[in-house]
């Protein structure tokens, strides 16, 4: 039997967010998009119904189950809208301070019962969960990008989670038609551990003229078997997300190899961040957050 739905909080409306927000508008939960500013909370409600747009006219999803998903998708940006949600998706920036603090006021919002995810790909859970009296309640579940169409999702105990919390949050992940890692609470986790070094070497090589970044993604495409090359990656990622969780990882692991290369800054500082402005690597005409 199907389990009920939830009411379930996503906090931040970027790419991130919003991506997490489709997965659980898809999967017929009750959705509820948080953001502090009502710029970001539109934008990232519009990528949220172009997805199931895009999906319907790709024949991807019926027209009544995309409408239905749209219609279960609600934005806000008082918190005090929060109070009935089952579970709690924390997805805004890589700042400690900021979790724990949001963490702390959800504290005087929500259920006692309420399950704690954060989405941190480069930050400690066990000090995100500090923020709040209930860090046996607080689990790390990191999306992987682009959230509506990877499968992946890495879980993490911080040092107080229940056993109890953690099996609950890998079934609701099932739930969601996602499949579940369980990795320590480290640094990246398991992919970004692999993923951003790599990344890096492959702008190194770029920079080195090695190829150019048709021909490094087709080396990829080809050889190694992705679906799709590190420089289309990185675009969808966004070079600002790259250049902070590579920044991050470096000042907690000291390994050169996840230090940004100078192109990423330079990228960054023109404002070529990728798929959402327009152009990174590549340019696009179709800046949606995640395509379909």
């Amino acid at each position: 039997m199907k389990a009920p739905p939830k009411t379930v909080a996503v906090l931040g409306a970027g790419t991130m967010g919003s991506g997490i927000a489709t997965v659980m508008a898809r999967a017929g939960q009750r959705t509820i998009l948080f953001d502090v500013a009502d710029a970001n909370l539109e934008r990232g409600v519009q990528a949220v119904n172009q997805f199931f747009d895009r999906s319907i006219k790709l024949g991807k999803l019926h027209a009544a189950e995309g409408q239905a998903a749209k219609d279960s998708l609600r934005a806000t940006t008082d918190l005090a809208d929060l109070a009935s949600c089952d579970v709690v998706v924390e997805a805004v920036y890589e700042d400690l301070d900021l979790k724990k603090e949001l963490f702390a006021q959800l504290d005087e919002v929500v259920s006692e019962s309420t399950l704690f995810h954060t989405n941190t790909s480069t930050l400690s859970v066990t000090g995100i969960a500090s923020g709040s009296s209930r860090p046996e309640r607080v689990v790390g579940t990191h999306y992987c990008n682009p959230a509506p169409l990877m499968k992946l999702v890495e879980v993490a105990n911080g040092r107080h989670t229940a056993d109890w919390a953690q099996k609950a949050t890998v079934e609701f992940l099932a739930s969601l038609g996602k499949t579940s890692v369980v990795t320590k609470d480290r640094p990246g986790f398991i992919v970004n551990r692999f993923l951003i070094p790599w990344e890096n070497s492959c702008i190194r090589a770029l920079e080195a003229g090695w190829g150019s970044k048709e021909s490094i993604d087709a080396a990829v495409l080809g050889a190694v078997g992705h679906p799709m090359g590190p420089f289309r990656l990185l675009d969808i990622v966004g070079m600002d997300i790259h250049q902070q969780v590579s920044t991050r990882l470096y000042e907690q692991l000291r390994d050169p190899r996840f230090f940004p290369p100078p192109m990423v800054d330079r990228m960054v500082s023109a404002g070529d961040l990728g798929r959402k402005t327009g152009r990174g690597f590549y340019n696009y005409d179709d800046t949606r957050l995640f395509g379909s």
